[in-house]
């Protein structure tokens, strides 16, 4: 089956929908691919380096669609300005199209595409499960989002985002807040780390909390109880109670941060408004806004979708094409996806690509199959049931729960006075001796617990301080012993002085080789 790559005609999109190093596999699986030429440049990826790798250049885009089996894209089908028609149109009636397409927003570009009588796959409409990870188009570019959204809040933001300290003065670090923990928030959240700034993060998922801890960012809580996860691992619509303590929170942020970055949106509905121009208001001069849900309306009421526009003496980053603005890394990315998705298509590797609709992953980026539209699919299949008839297991024999001889709040004091008791018993049969040396052995014991335990870890990690507290016992031991009479014990001494200097020594040196792990290199 041979492959069309067309040149993508949205405004502002510099993706194109494979790279020469993906061209060559999706060759080897024994498909034929073709270009259009010119489809990559803007993603710095030149013919020649297609040609290379086996891929035939096509000038004319009418022929590439017309004798393309399949046509992979980036951005769905629309109205070509230099030919005066439709993409659609321009498919081969019966093949097959792989793109993001938004079924719920495009209603009649599905009955278009319908009355092609194509079969398409939505890269939008993966199924959230494990197998489907490596189809995963839409994390692929929320992730390239997220990270890109720091760099345009770091390119409208007129500080570092790291605290330095210069001849001129000390410089604050930036205080960075990302509403929404998802895949393109946790990106920001790593990005703003990096760079230095001090971040915070807020979503509705209380599962995320540790996620958001472990990229060194806070967690924002907002005082209400109520579970955010939706079916899919999105977020789902809260309630008004819950909205309107999470205003409340998100206000609060607004008046202390100085870059706030939003990604919070949910599939097939617009982008909640969590921004009000009353928040906006009270942010601090030069202050930045990145809204990554701009194309869905933004979650700023102030965002002007693909512009940034100054208000009240904020930046507010409406752009939609974040993915496109790192070219060439994203059309790498999303060109991984749709070979993933191919080599599941073409599990025989003889370039025939099947669409499986048995299989769950397939079934559900099927949206059109052969003219018929199959979308939405059903819901993902769950574990199956018992067997009506079957008989529930047995349940366990009640046990009765055996009280104890001496309850749990008194058997401390019990083993204290058994302990007192064997100890005066002891007194009356051991020599006095015995019981002297008894008396230091308990004392130095409690001592070295007390001395060994309570060390606190400053300079080591916890086991470390315990054991270099240990050793340090043992040299005083060693330093004593030292000079007493008698070679055997002054050599026996000096050994243990030496072996014990050793470990501390070796202590503080694999602590600082561990702490310049987590320096940031100059």
């Amino acid at each position: 089956m041979r492959i069309g790559i067309p040149q993508e005609i949205h405004a502002g999109e510099r993706r194109v929908a494979t790279t020469p190093e993906v061209a060559g596999k999706l060759i080897k699986l024994g498909f034929t691919v073709a270009l259009q030429k010119g489809a990559g440049i803007a993603a710095d990826l030149a013919d020649e380096a297609y040609s290379e790798v086996g891929v035939e250049i096509v000038e004319d885009v009418s022929r590439l669609w017309a004798d393309s089996d399949i046509v992979l894209k980036v951005r769905a089908p629309e109205p070509h300005p230099g030919l005066g028609c439709h993409e659609v149109d321009l498919l081969r009636e019966g093949a097959t199209l792989v793109s993001f397409l938004w079924p719920a927003q495009n209603p009649e570009l599905m009955d278009r595409l319908a009355g092609r009588k194509a079969t398409v796959l939505a890269m939008d409409s993966v199924p959230r499960i494990s197998r489907a990870q490596k189809l995963d188009a839409l994390s692929s570019m929320a992730n390239i989002a997220g990270y890109r959204a720091v760099i345009e809040a770091a390119q409208n933001f007129g500080r570092f985002f790291t605290g330095q300290v210069t001849a001129a003065g000390k410089v604050p670090p930036a205080k960075v807040f990302v509403i929404g923990a998802g895949v393109a928030g946790l990106a920001a959240i790593g990005a703003a780390n990096g760079l230095g700034a001090i971040v915070r993060a807020m979503d509705t998922r209380p599962e995320v909390k540790d996620q958001v801890k472990s990229l060194g960012a806070e967690f924002v809580s907002v005082d209400y109880q109520e579970e955010g996860e939706g079916t899919g691992g999105y977020a789902k619509v809260m309630s008004e109670g819950y909205q309107k303590a999470q205003a409340e929170a998100i206000a609060k942020q607004c008046r202390e941060v100085d870059v706030v970055i939003t990604t919070a949106l949910i599939p097939g509905k617009p982008a909640p408004k969590l921004i009000t121009e009353e928040m906006v208001q009270s942010m601090q001069d030069g202050s930045v806004i990145v809204d990554l849900a701009s194309e869905q309306g933004g979650n700023c009421a102030c965002t002007v979708p693909g512009q940034v526009v100054q208000r009240h003496g904020v930046s507010i980053v409406g752009y939609t094409d974040l993915p496109s603005r790192m070219a060439r890394q994203s059309s790498q990315l999303y060109a991984t996806n749709l070979l993933r998705l191919l080599e599941e298509l073409c599990t025989a590797k003889d370039g025939l690509a099947v669409v499986n609709m048995e299989d769950e992953m397939i079934r559900g980026a099927t949206v059109v199959k052969d003219g018929e539209i199959t979308w939405p699919p059903p819901a993902p299949r769950l574990s199956a049931a018992p067997p009506a008839g079957a008989k529930p297991a047995a349940a366990a024999p009640v046990v009765p729960e055996k009280k104890p001889l001496i309850p749990p709040a008194l058997q401390p004091l019990v083993v204290l006075i058994a302990a007192g008791l064997a100890l005066a018993w002891l007194g009356t049969v051991a020599p006095a001796a015995f019981m002297s040396h008894l008396m230091v052995f308990v004392l130095a014991c409690f001592v070295g617990y007390m001395v060994i335990w309570n060390v606190t870890p400053a300079l080591h990690t916890p086991l470390m301080s315990v054991t270099n507290a240990i050793s340090s016992i043992i040299a005083i031991g060693a330093l004593i012993q030292v000079s007493a009479p008698g070679f055997m014990m002054t050599l026996l001494a000096g050994i243990a002085l030496i072996l014990t200097t050793i470990n501390m020594v070796g202590g503080f040196a694999v602590t600082q080789r561990m702490l310049r792990m987590f320096r940031r290199s100059e």
